[in-house]
């Protein structure tokens, strides 16, 4: 039986990287050990490094003005990161609530004391629509604006065109889909990214941070290791980083670069995402309750409005080879996971799962 893995995260790999991994995991032909036994004092890992930090440059056209670094502890060690380093003028954060990981961030950064304003929220709707600026929003009052561009358990995405306009800094939680469409990296001042949703395993988080903002802050009371700087002046070597997961996340930038790099991504992804949601669209069974404007190209949720019955589906399709569909357990019902390495014929197994349980 033919499986395919729907998981919001860690999510699928792709088929060459998985090869790749299985053949690395024996012995590598450049050191004759694992690639779980390389030192990341080696050489052969110092290349890694190199090459993945550039494939991430060359794939986001990220400037050098820019650091890159790759950091441990999920984007929830980021949520606190990100306001111990860069809200020190004002320690004043402004958040557009756009979902779990936005109420998160905001929630994070209070706890450090950072005098945090929700400046605009669709929590009351059930985050089925995203929430934007209003016209009194003073940027001047805030250290930086943040965003989370994909919302994973809600299913809705500022795309590019949508961004917040504002005078001031912007930055935003990118973990979900990162690479899967194009973002202009010279309109945020900082961005993170969990690779375990569309770049890799689990263990490694990126962060990309304007170097000028950076080193005009002032942050004497913040311990070594959350420090951005230290990361950028050790090539995020401060400490052992994890070699796996960067060795894994360059085998995932180099088939998104051989593939055809971001546009084609989120080429095949506006389709695959096109794909389903006509599907449930058109559906007299299920439901997907997102403002179609504002829809994830990588997470789309969906309903029967039936929580018994979408549990029920959820299980049937596991023993179809459909896996990890559930949606988060906070909102229930469906989730299906287009990321990158995700292919059309999970797409298409999906709508003819779902078109017989609802012909009964």
């Amino acid at each position: 039986m033919v499986t395919y893995n729907f998981s919001a995260g860690p999510g699928v790999l792709p088929t060459p990287v998985i090869s790749q991994i299985k053949a690395d995991l024996a012995q590598n032909e450049f050191t004759h050990l694992s690639i779980l036994e390389i030192s990341h004092r080696s050489a052969q890992f110092e290349k890694i490094m190199a090459s993945a930090q550039q494939r991430l440059r060359d794939l986001m056209s990220i400037p050098d003005e820019y650091g890159v670094v790759f950091v441990q502890g999920g984007g929830s060690l980021q949520f606190e990161m990100l306001p111990l380093n860069l809200a020190t003028n004002k320690q004043s954060i402004a958040v557009l609530d756009s979902g779990n990981f936005a109420a998160k961030a905001a929630q994070a950064a209070q706890m450090l004391g950072k005098e945090v304003t929700i400046v605009g929220s669709s929590k009351s709707q059930h985050y089925r629509y995203l929430p934007q600026l209003t016209g009194d929003f003073d940027a001047n009052a805030y250290d930086y604006l943040h965003i989370t561009t994909n919302n994973t358990i809600e299913g809705t995405t500022y795309h590019q065109d949508m961004l917040p306009q504002t005078t001031g800094r912007l930055t935003a939680d990118m973990s979900s889909n990162i690479l899967a469409e194009p973002y202009d990296i010279t309109q945020f001042d900082a961005v993170f990214a969990g690779a375990q949703k569309n770049l890799g395993p689990a263990g490694v988080t990126l962060a990309i941070v304007k170097k000028d903002w950076l080193a005009s802050q002032s942050i004497e009371h913040v311990g070594p290791m959350m420090r951005y700087q230290n990361y950028l002046d050790k090539d995020s070597m401060y400490n052992t980083p994890p070699v796996f997961s960067i060795y894994a996340l360059d085998l995932v930038l180099s088939w998104v670069q051989a593939e055809g790099g971001v546009d084609e991504m989120t080429r095949r992804n506006q389709l695959k995402a096109a794909k389903l949601y006509d599907f449930l669209d058109e559906s007299r069974l299920f439901e997907a309750p997102v403002k179609t404007s504002d829809r994830s190209l990588t997470n789309i949720v969906f309903t029967t409005n039936d929580a018994k019955r979408d549990a029920q589906i959820v299980a049937q399709a596991k023993e179809n080879g459909l896996f990890n569909l559930g949606g988060h357990r906070s909102v229930g019902g469906f989730r299906a996971s287009l990321y990158n390495a995700q292919p059309m014929a999970a797409v298409d197994a999906l709508i003819e799962f779902l078109n017989k349980v609802e012909k009964g």
